[in-house]
């Protein structure tokens, strides 16, 4: 099952509006963390680090209600922590299908067999299930064994009662990139919508720090990972973000594109860095100094990071911004992502404190 149409078009005309007005910056997804409480302590996490009395909170149906309602984006995401231990996690989901948002609500899987007639299938509502590799990778990166299949059982019956299911997969430098190749034909034959491919921020809390990637790591992974992609392959990113995981296209962050929204209030300046909080998203957008962050800022703390909350926004920004990017994607999506050669899947990019030059597809 494809994305919606009406997603598409909702997605495309609210950038467009946006543009219209000469917005220069504005939310494309919301991401909504309702509590930091989880059933798993993966090794590469760093949103789980909280004291107790931190965890045992959760944000109410109204306050998740009133920060989508102030955000305006038309996409929200709900990751955690776990989303579905939160007692009211599918009042949440109802009061925001009705006002019309697209919903993605990130889980591992665990509870989600047992918790699945809470909800309704609906294309404003999929249920995108944290997958890092097969059976053997997966259960390492979360440090325990039989997730895997439970996860794997849990997407097959999400698809045959009809919901929608996506996946999303954060890959470290010790990725196998033919086991993960394999993992995407096994989630296209489940019926899977589509999959979302990020590489992993270097918390400084995670309990491993060993196999975080450097930017240039990155390249040379995906390329190696996605250089000569299946046609039947169907990401839920826009393909753009793919060309840039790759080496192939130029995207600055844009780190107010999914802002966050969680316990402590708006999170400055972004998902994965915690420079504070704001009161309302107003202040958010007015008050941080978006000029310190990404990577043309010189922040250390940026300089490595390609992850998908920062550069999805920058990748549908170009697209609908620029003929290029609009160019590009059309042809992309037409036509598939461009294959590599071998010599380019062979290259490995300079040390990682080096700068790669990013180039745009030619078309």
């Amino acid at each position: 099952m494809a994305v919606p149409v009406s997603q598409m078009w909702t997605v495309a005309s609210y950038v467009l509006k946006q543009k219209l007005r000469g917005r220069k910056r504005y939310p494309l997804v919301l991401m909504l963390e309702p509590l930091f409480r989880c059933n798993l302590a993966c090794a590469g996490c760093g949103k789980i680090q909280y004291p107790a009395e931190t965890l045992k909170r959760h944000l109410s149906v109204e306050e998740c209600v009133r920060a989508v309602e102030e955000c305006g984006a038309p996409i929200v995401s709900i990751p955690g922590g776990e989303p579905l231990l939160h007692p009211d996690i599918d009042k949440i989901v109802d009061e925001l299908v009705a006002r019309g948002k697209y919903i993605y609500l990130c889980t591992n899987a665990i509870l989600l067999e047992k918790h699945l007639h809470r909800f309704k299938p609906s294309k404003h509502l999929s249920f995108s299930v944290h997958l890092d590799g097969t059976r053997e990778d997966h259960d390492h990166a979360v440090c325990r064994d039989g997730v895997y299949d439970v996860a794997i059982a849990a997407i097959e019956t999400a698809v045959k009662k009809g919901f929608r299911v996506t996946t999303n997969t954060t890959v470290f430098s010790n990725a196998d990139p033919q086991r993960l190749r394999e993992m995407f034909d096994i989630l296209m034959d489940l019926g899977v919508e589509g999959m979302m491919l990020s590489p992993g921020y270097q918390y400084e809390k995670a309990p491993d720090q060993e196999h975080f990637l450097s930017r240039t790591g990155t390249i040379n992974l995906f390329r190696k990972i996605l250089g000569n992609a299946k046609r039947r392959w169907v990401f839920n990113q826009s393909p753009l973000f793919i060309e840039f995981l790759k080496g192939k296209w130029d995207l600055e962050c844009t780190p107010w594109g999914n802002p966050t929204y969680n316990l402590f209030g708006w999170q400055k300046p972004c998902y994965l860095l915690q420079d504070g909080y704001a009161e309302t998203f107003e202040e958010l957008m007015n008050t941080v100094d978006w000029d310190q962050y990404g990577r043309a800022s010189g922040n250390e703390r940026c300089q490595d990071c390609m992850v998908h909350c920062g550069y999805e926004p920058s990748a549908v920004d170009a697209t609908f911004g620029t003929l290029s990017g609009f160019a590009s994607s059309a042809w992309t999506t037409l036509f598939g992502s461009p294959r590599l050669t071998p010599e380019e899947m062979a290259e490995e990019l300079p040390a990682p404190n080096s700068s790669p030059q990013l180039v745009e597809l030619e078309i």
